[in-house]
């Protein structure tokens, strides 16, 4: 739990108006929605696993509820209900606590949090998903973050790829994500050797190639399943939109991120700013989600979490004054 007072909370609010005002000037408009929902709406948004990090309890007519541990799965079900006759797309923002019960940690012991995000619902392909990483890149410039910060992208389907060609039920699949995810290269080694003897070293160290263009040649040399081979060439094109508008000095390509949230189906995200323990941010395209309320239809976004920016900027002021 955290208590913000005088300096410090006036600090927190300065980030927040400052995002908030990039949204606008991008056209997105602002959405609130409950702290409280039912707890199916967070189970189909985020998947069980995630959803049950939430804090849950029953009403007096027994229906069981949760504190919001997540606003996109909240957002998309607006869309595909309460908007679905809205011209699209739809750009939608906010800043909302959520809460979620955390293991113990020194990089993320918060229970709530408050997120800075937004939601581009109703486009698809490379305009949009620049779109947001151009947004979340503004946000940080505007808050004179310098050179101390760095936004990483993947696609997921790198990953899905790698999981079908290994033919992984469910239990292997969450497996195989988590050793990525954590850069065990040793233990992956040996988990990838069951099923790809020959290459299994090579296989793993693809989960540790992080760098500029030159990560998706080495990663060509390893891959070999269709579906991979086309979301590598898809992050490419993206990649070198980036360098078009002369901001890859911001961006790596990081393919050893595997986010742990279901929904995601093409790029992910997330932000990084030196001093902070953990990332200040995450987000992705999450194509099939509006499908769990109604229509699918093709959708992106990212949160930034004020209370882990507001400790890191105030940091650098203390430093620099």
């Amino acid at each position: 739990m955290r208590y913000y007072i005088g300096a410090e909370a006036r600090l927190r609010r300065r980030i927040e108006d400052a995002a908030m005002s990039v949204f606008e000037t991008w056209s997105y408009e602002e959405v609130i929605t409950p702290s409280v929902d039912y707890y199916d709406l967070f189970e189909q948004g985020m998947g069980q696993t995630e959803a049950q990090r939430g804090f849950r309890f029953t009403d007096n007519d027994g229906r069981l509820l949760a504190l919001r541990p997540d606003v996109t799965s909240s957002v998309a079900r607006i869309a595909a209900t309460l908007l679905v006759d809205r011209p699209r797309p739809l750009r939608f923002c906010y800043a909302a606590p959520v809460f979620r019960q955390q293991p113990q940690s020194h990089a993320e012991w918060r229970r709530e949090n408050t997120q800075l995000g937004c939601e581009l619902i109703g486009v698809g392909g490379k305009p949009a998903d620049l779109e947001v990483l151009r947004l979340a890149a503004e946000i940080l410039r505007r808050l004179d973050l310098g050179s101390s910060y760095c936004l990483t992208i993947n696609n997921v389907e790198i990953f899905n790829g790698l999981a079908a060609e290994l033919d992984l039920d469910t239990p292997a699949r969450e497996q195989l994500r988590r050793l990525i995810d954590t850069r065990e290269t040793a233990e992956l080694h040996r988990f990838v050797r069951e099923f790809r003897p020959h290459d299994g070293r090579a296989f793993a160290q693809l989960a540790q190639l992080t760098g500029k263009r030159d990560v998706l040649q080495a990663a060509r040399d390893v891959i070999q399943n269709a579906r991979s081979l086309a979301a590598l060439n898809a992050l490419e094109e993206l990649w070198t939109e980036i360098e078009s508008l002369g901001l890859e000095n911001e961006f790596e390509i990081d393919l050893g991120d595997v986010p742990s949230l279901d929904y995601y189906t093409g790029l992910t995200l997330k932000v990084f700013v030196h001093g902070a323990g953990a990332n200040v941010g995450r987000g992705g395209r999450y194509d099939g989600l509006t499908g769990n309320f109604g229509r699918a239809e093709p959708a992106v976004g990212f949160v930034l979490n004020l209370d882990a920016l507001t400790e890191v900027v105030g940091r650098r002021m203390a430093q620099q004054s």
